[in-house]
């Protein structure tokens, strides 16, 4: 899958979670990603963030540096 189409659907995951009352963004997302997408998305969104991350919101992308952290990459 193309990188800008994981970026367009993390982004939306994000908004939805962003717009709820409580909780902590990052972390939702970040459980949303690990729960629902396929291993190769979550290699390839976060493969995507150590290219830079191009368009990704900010709660998206601290979402995918805990999913980066996890899994033992190293992040920009």
């Amino acid at each position: 899958m193309p990188p800008e189409k994981l970026v367009h659907m993390a982004n939306q995951i994000g908004k939805f979670f962003a717009s709820q009352p409580r909780g902590d963004a990052p972390a939702a997302i970040a459980d949303h990603l690990r729960k629902f997408w396929d291993p190769r998305m979550r290699r390839a969104i976060v493969a995507h963030l150590e290219q830079g991350g191009a368009g990704l919101d900010p709660p998206v992308r601290a979402a995918v540096q805990r999913l980066a952290s996890e899994s033992g990459h190293q992040t920009v």
